[in-house]
């Protein structure tokens, strides 16, 4: 493979792909929709000029076929994500495209000799819990009714008592998210579709991607942009729940490695590989290292409110990953201190955390326990 396409190009996993892409000597062609809420002002400055940039949809028949001309292999990393509810959004972006990308390779017979698909860890739901009495269990996502009481742990489905989180392992899926469901929907046309028509294939359990060039413009851009933020603003981060969430967190230059391995090595075709951090960290344990990082005093605000929809303890074994040579290398203070120094640089640096928190309240997704 010489020509490679990148949808979603623009964003901070994609650029960051293309870097590694054109370091290998791949030539790289980039589509993406600039979406304004993620790319207010155009093309990002950081894309290299030797890359062949392309404005389009990846909903859009007539923006795929002009951007799969002449390349061998594609990773559609474009992708739907936001925590409102706009559910019919995530499956047209994330998983109808999917089958139009295979549809068109399909058609028109092109020389596509390999696909890598951004998935997600949402694709496991609440995850993985061992109960004392019932063994193993993937319980369903937590009522609202329970998260109203400030009850945030998770009980087992048979008996009702404790469970304990284990780290997720790729054998078992259990979406309840419209982005989660979206996502495992992708993983299953990539499969099946690809397998039928001998087009190799690759989805990546993205746990939470962290790093410059994650847009702070976006509501879903996660915990370190919103943390960061407000830390910049001299006011304290807001955990949710009770702040002791746990997660994991990936480099995006690690994520990068990934994508452009799992390309270049046939034993990963097929096959979906969680790319995830070194540890599981909890929101409070986060929310301390950030201002460390960020050299201000302050304490962590938990507020009382839950996002509806989150999941209690979400962390990722990279094991499966890692039979192939990969290893996440970057600790997660380096990547909030990167990140940090990245944001200080921009031009516009307003407090969005504000924006997106009243916008989540007023749709019921961000909500106040009663405790």
């Amino acid at each position: 493979m010489k020509r490679i396409l990148v949808t979603g190009g623009a964003g901070f996993i994609g650029s960051t792909t293309v870097d590694h892409l054109l370091a290998k000597g791949y030539e790289v062609r980039v589509m993406d929709s600039l979406q304004e809420r993620v790319h207010p002002h155009g093309w990002p400055a950081y894309l290299p000029p030797q890359v062949e940039k392309l404005q389009g949809d990846v909903r859009n028949r007539q923006d795929w076929l002009r951007a799969l001309e002449g390349v061998e292999g594609v990773f559609h990393l474009a992708a739907y994500q936001d925590y409102m509810p706009d559910f019919s959004t995530f499956f047209h972006v994330n998983a109808t495209s999917t089958a139009l990308l295979y549809e068109l390779i399909v058609e028109h017979q092109l020389p596509v000799q390999k696909v890598v698909l951004a998935s997600s860890q949402a694709v496991y739901g609440e995850g993985k819990y061992h109960c004392p009495a019932d063994g193993v269990v993937y319980p369903p996502s937590r009522p609202a009714e329970q998260l109203d009481r400030g009850e945030w742990e998770l009980r087992c489905p048979g008996c009702g008592g404790p469970l304990r989180h284990l780290p997720l392992t790729e054998d078992q899926a259990h979406p309840h998210t419209a982005y989660g469901i979206s996502k495992y929907t992708l993983e299953l046309a990539a499969f099946n579709l690809g397998r039928k028509y001998g087009i190799p294939s690759v989805c990546m359990r993205y746990s939470i991607v962290q790093g410059p060039r994650n847009s702070f413009y976006n509501a879903y851009s996660g915990i370190c942009r919103i943390f960061t933020l407000r830390l910049l603003h001299d006011q304290p981060p807001v955990c949710y729940e009770d702040g002791q969430s746990l997660r994991d967190y990936v480099y995006v230059g690690d994520v990068a490695r990934a994508n452009v391995l799992v390309m270049e090595d046939p034993r990963a075709d097929y096959r979906a590989f969680n790319v995830a951090g070194q540890r599981a960290t909890s929101v409070l344990e986060y929310a301390r290292l950030a201002a460390r990082v960020c050299g201000k005093e302050l304490e962590p605000l938990l507020s009382g409110e839950y996002r509806f929809g989150d999941t209690r303890h979400t962390v990722s074994n990279w094991e499966a990953l890692g039979a192939l040579g990969w290893r996440p290398e970057v600790p997660l203070e380096q990547v909030i201190a990167e990140y940090a120094d990245w944001v200080q640089a921009q031009p516009d640096l307003g407090d969005f955390y504000a924006r997106s928190a009243a916008r989540m309240r007023a749709a019921s997704v961000l909500r106040q326990a009663n405790r």
